[in-house]
């Protein structure tokens, strides 16, 4: 098979075009910038492109597939030149199902808690040495890629509901089909794509009407939008499976969950996550994985890539990273950390970075989701408002919008990290939050230089 990629660089589509090498197929691939990661994972396994930009001349009528980025443009040079010649285009999340379709597909969808329910899934099938195709939203530990296709009859998909290509509106997880499918909470994201709530929430309908019959949805009941979609979206077909927070307790700074009067100690911690957990276990078993296997493989699932990471801790201080942004991402991390750490300060750093985070319009969402931190510090940079075209905002605005007393407004990185640097970490914990870096900060480097 011969498929060309087009923006090969991003984070998605290098990772899939290392899949199709792996799998044995002819990847070529062009883009007009590549960054690392990306550049030198590519690079590996020599499918950097000699030189960057778009060239036309490399769509020819032989190639089997071309995979369309978001990177692209509509009137990229490539694209115009596959249309002219009626090679066939698909985008990104279009081709994973081509090359799923005969495979049991299960898709993990939500607003939040994706990666870490897949990452769990994929934890714990891995311990199992059970066989399994995946493509997860971030790099795991013992993962080469974050995509992996072979001739495996399973397939588990975080499902995302950003659209698919620019020539291809639809959201990602619309053309999966799963066979078991899990909704883990909504809350409004994507304004740019979704400008009004109840346009957002369809996009769930959606998902669950197009699980294949006699399949299953499994849903997070303690969120109630989710309940809504998933008990009045019709679809006769298909199991509906509710879960919420398992019974737990915290011990000596260790979350362990109650199963039969038994604790199973975990890695992890906070209702979030304890909530992930109960779902990745009912995807577990529909895949005819029992519960005793299921706790005893996940004991020391630490988590996925900056999903409450921890940096660095001693005795008296803890530093953890999150990829929280959007609110309801930033109020279920916050409250897990202060929950963990109920005898300590909680200091939670937060960076506005995404299109829908500096809309003003959208600002409003973001009411009382840090109010659980003991002081809570929110950045966000001038500049990057002017790069996305945004209409400007004040510190008062964005103050007011959090609307509790103990969130303070930055708008210098370097400030910001300089009045962390000084402040006495003992019997306190750092929470910094981006789906960004605070303007090029390096985070793990700073955190490990505040625990001595």
């Amino acid at each position: 098979m011969r498929v060309h990629f087009i923006a090969i660089g991003g984070s998605a589509m290098h990772n899939l075009a290392i899949a199709l090498h792996k799998k044995g197929f002819n990847v070529t691939g062009s883009d007009d910038e590549i960054f690392e990661p990306s550049k030198g994972r590519i690079a590996k396994y020599g499918l950097l492109p000699e030189e960057f930009g778009w060239f036309p001349e490399k769509i020819t009528t032989d190639l089997d597939a071309i995979i369309l980025g978001m990177h692209a443009r509509i009137d990229n040079p490539e694209l115009l030149k596959a249309q002219e010649l009626g090679v066939k285009v698909y985008s990104y999340p279009e081709y994973i199902y081509e090359q799923s379709k005969n495979k049991i597909r299960v898709v993990i969808g939500g607003s939040h808690g994706k990666t870490s329910i897949t990452s769990m899934i994929l934890h714990v099938l891995g311990k199992l040495n059970i066989d399994f195709d995946y493509m997860v939203g971030a790099q795991l530990k013992g993962f080469d890629t974050m995509v992996k296709i072979t001739d495996s009859k399973l397939i588990i998909l975080e499902g995302d509901e950003y659209l698919s290509s620019p020539i291809d509106r639809r959201p990602k997880f619309h053309l999966y089909h799963p066979n078991i499918a899990l909704i883990s909470g909504i809350a409004w994201d994507h304004i740019n794509v979704f400008p009004t709530f109840e346009n957002y929430v369809e996009q769930f309908s959606t998902f669950v009407s197009l699980i294949e019959k006699k399949g299953a949805l499994i849903y997070c009941k303690a969120d109630a939008e989710v309940n809504k979609v998933a008990l009045m979206t019709p679809n006769p077909d298909i199991d509906r499976i509710g879960y919420q927070t398992p019974e737990n307790v915290i011990e000596n700074g260790v979350t362990s969950v109650l199963v039969h009067g038994n604790k199973i100690p975990l890695e992890i911690f906070g209702d979030h996550n304890l909530q992930n957990l109960e779902g990745a276990r009912l995807v577990c078993n529909q895949l005819k994985i029992d519960d005793e296997q299921f706790y005893e493989a996940i004991q020391d699932f630490k988590g996925a890539s900056k999903r409450l990471e921890l940096i660095a801790k001693n005795e008296i201080t803890a530093v953890y990273k999150d990829f929280a942004h959007s609110p309801s991402k930033l109020k279920a991390t916050t409250q897990a950390v202060k929950q963990q750490y109920a005898e300590r300060k909680v200091i939670a750093c937060m960076e506005l970075h995404t299109f829908s985070s500096l809309n003003a319009t959208f600002l409003k969402e973001y009411k009382d989701s840090m109010a659980s931190a003991d002081e809570a510090y929110v950045y966000y940079s001038n500049h990057t408002i002017a790069h996305k075209k945004l209409a400007a905002i004040t510190p008062e605005k964005v103050k007011a919008a959090f609307g509790s007393d103990n969130v303070t407004i930055y708008n210098n990185s370097d400030e910001l990290f300089e009045m962390l640097s000084t402040k006495d970490w003992n019997n306190k914990v750092l929470l910094l939050m981006s789906s960004g870096n605070f303007d090029g900060k390096n985070l793990d480097q700073f955190g490990r230089g505040l625990v001595k």
